[in-house]
């Protein structure tokens, strides 16, 4: 996946915003907090941050194509950055993708989902 194909994944999600800091990189929110971050990695390759469940980051911290996320995980944050490119690693991204976005949007207050059309109200 590019940053113009993690974008325009990033960007079908209902409620996000977009905006470009620290250096230049992509970042998405949902609500004012970032699920997702789109940057270079050390070598100039693609590489693309988000939030994980404490067992998909234990997972993917010991899988190929993935690593802590440098900043996050050092604070002690379930955080994984893909570094590696493949059919098989883009598919799996839009997934983790989707699964930051579930957690980050959950973790909002009620009354933020409900403004942001996450939920609807209970008649």
């Amino acid at each position: 996946m590019d940053h113009k194909e993690f974008n325009q994944f990033c960007s079908s999600l209902r409620a996000t915003t977009h905006v470009v800091q620290w250096g230049g990189s992509d970042v998405w929110k949902v609500g004012g907090k970032v699920f997702a971050i789109g940057t270079k990695s050390k070598n100039g390759a693609p590489a693309f941050t988000f939030k994980t469940s404490d067992l998909n980051f234990e997972f993917l911290r010991e899988s190929e194509g993935y690593i802590p996320a440098p900043y996050f995980a050092s604070r002690g944050m379930k955080w994984i950055q893909q570094v590696g490119n493949s059919e098989k690693l883009n598919e799996e991204l839009k997934y983790y993708l989707s699964e930051s976005y579930r957690i980050v949007s959950q973790s909002l207050s009620k009354r933020k989902q409900k403004e942001l059309g996450l939920i609807t109200a209970k008649s």
